[in-house]
């Protein structure tokens, strides 16, 4: 004849298996997470990478530009004076 089941034990045996598949999937969403995690991390590293020159070369033609647009600007006002003292 066999023992009777304990119940508490069927179900601490049970909350152990649990936790140990548990802590499985955790143990793999972390590495899973982690490259996750690397491969945006380099992502951002690149994007930083291809901005910083990007942002120079906007800034000398920005500067450019608007150094041109100075110059148009002051042509204008110097016909509007002329037609004014035209006038």
């Amino acid at each position: 004849m066999s023992a009777p089941q304990d119940p508490i034990h069927e179900m601490i045996s049970s909350l152990k298996q649990q936790r140990d598949e548990l802590k499985l999937k955790m143990h793999l969403a972390e590495a899973e997470a982690k490259d996750e995690f690397e491969a945006a991390t380099d992502k951002l590293d690149k994007l930083t990478e291809e901005y910083d020159p990007l942002k120079e070369a906007v800034a000398e033609c920005t500067e450019n530009v608007v150094e041109s647009m100075k110059l148009v600007a002051d042509e204008v006002l110097t016909s509007f004076d002329r037609i004014r003292k035209a006038l």
